[in-house]
């Protein structure tokens, strides 16, 4: 958008005609939008002139940040050469070849095909069809049950947020049948006196507990993110892991790793099945894999499910128009490419993500609102608390996350509110002088947060 724009009318017209996403429509219209009008590297600027350090990679998708012109000559090429064709009817295109090839070469070794979609919410549609069929041509279609966590996010379409295991969704449309919901790995909220390592045997065993209930002649598949993004950036304790990959060999049940935010670096490996040490037997990706620059995601899918589906027969009924788009394959291909030439992954896993935790531990963790700073590779969370010692909330509960997200706009700095738990997932391209400056801004925000508190909601 070139032309000159009013920023009165602009959000009159955003207000009137405009429907966001997860938006209270009414307090919208009422409030007005923050307009985004312009992006370089790691900040973001308003139409009224405040120049912001995204600490959440717009979406947790901008790993690169927004200063990239190799993906964007990479999308122009391929509008000018091929700017659509489909994927059905036996038809393809290089720029999807060889991008599924590509991400197949950065995956797990078992793993070795790529089902393309548009979005992660997508993904886990496809992810619950990939199940099914896979049971069916086992000849075990009784295994239709999925298990899933309590507040995991696994997207917004009606089998996603099926799967989803938050509550204020699902009382707003009416959530599949034969899904099922167990513990999160939530120590620090949820853990009473057990330690770490009690606890994350503790929420494992959730699970096992599950399957027998339902029996594990009718479960088809767990999925969950190797760390819970949306629901608090929860990362389990190091129990957890090895002793839910026990659980999942031993009943012979398929396991999906939702990584739409935790695929291609975050973690400072490649994907946070390598972070962890888990087996897969489908990945679901989105979001950083085309920098956000494009919308494209996709399933990636082990070899046990594809030599069923490929010896089986018949046609797997499911697929988008736009799955492996010309252009945001291209975007894709070139975001892969910088991530392997200047070593991003690499860099987040011995450089940048210790430099954050030692950053979070001496800076923040001591302030009088943090109950835990926890971090792993660039992606961290603050539990704002009114009692250090008995993680006492404030008694507005998400009132201190709410006053926080704004304090933080208001000192320059994006970090994301859930609930009372603040994130930041800055892009994978911040250099240790950003990482200060994010921290310097942080702890500003906190400390105009507390006195707001103590003022306001003791």
């Amino acid at each position: 958008m070139n032309k000159p724009f009013n920023s009165a009318d602009l959000k009159k017209s955003d207000g009137e005609h405009h429907l966001h996403p997860f938006t209270d429509f009414k307090d919208l219209k009422e409030r007005g939008t923050r307009i985004i009008t312009k992006a370089e590297n790691i900040y973001i600027y308003t139409d009224e002139g405040q120049k912001l350090l995204d600490g959440m990679s717009g979406l947790w998708c901008c790993n690169l940040g927004y200063t990239q012109p190799e993906i964007n000559k990479a999308v122009a090429d391929q509008m000018n050469e091929l700017p659509y064709y489909n994927s059905f009817f036996q038809c393809s295109h290089p720029p999807a070849i060889e991008l599924a090839e590509t991400i197949a070469s950065l995956a797990p070794d078992h793993m070795n095909n790529v089902f393309f979609t548009n979005s992660g919410s997508e993904g886990n549609d496809t992810v619950v069809k990939l199940v099914n069929r896979y049971w069916q041509l086992r000849g075990k279609p009784e295994k239709k049950f999925f298990i899933a966590r309590n507040n995991a996010y696994h997207g917004s379409t009606v089998a996603a947020s099926s799967l989803g295991g938050m509550g204020y969704m699902h009382k707003q449309f009416n959530v599949l049948p034969n899904v099922e919901h167990i513990d999160q790995p939530y120590w620090y909220g949820e853990s009473g006196d057990l330690s770490p390592e009690e606890f994350g045997l503790k929420a494992a065993r959730s699970l096992e507990e599950k399957i027998l209930e339902l029996g594990p002649e009718n479960v088809g598949a767990f999925i969950a993110e190797p760390i819970q993004g949306a629901g608090g950036v929860i990362i389990p304790p190091s129990t957890y892991w090895p002793e839910v990959q026990r659980i999942l060999d031993k009943h012979d049940i398929l396991f999906i790793s939702d990584e739409v935010i935790f695929g291609f670096g975050r973690t400072g490996e490649w994907f946070g099945v390598d972070y962890y040490g888990t087996k897969p037997d489908m990945i679901n990706f989105a979001k950083a894999v085309t920098n956000g620059f494009q919308p494209l995601g996709g399933v990636i899918v082990g070899d046990k499910v594809t030599d069923i589906l490929k010896t089986g027969g018949g046609d797997f009924n499911h697929g988008f128009t736009y799955s492996g788009h010309p252009a945001a394959s291209a975007a894709a291909l070139a975001t892969l490419k910088i991530m392997k030439e200047q070593n991003i992954v690499e860099n987040v896993k011995n450089e940048l993500g210790p430099y954050l935790a030692e950053k979070l531990k001496n800076e923040i963790a001591d302030h009088p609102l943090v109950g835990e700073a926890r971090s792993v590779g660039l992606v961290g969370a603050l539990e704002l608390v009114k009692n250090k010692e008995t993680r006492e909330r404030w008694d507005n509960e998400g009132g201190a996350g709410s006053v926080c997200r704004q304090a933080s706009l208001d000192n320059d700095l994006v970090m994301r509110a859930t609930g009372d738990i603040m994130l930041i997932a800055p892009p994978l391209v911040i250099t240790k002088e950003q990482i200060d400056e994010l921290i310097t801004k942080a702890k500003k925000a906190l400390d105009d947060t507390y006195e707001i508190l103590k003022r306001d909601m003791a």
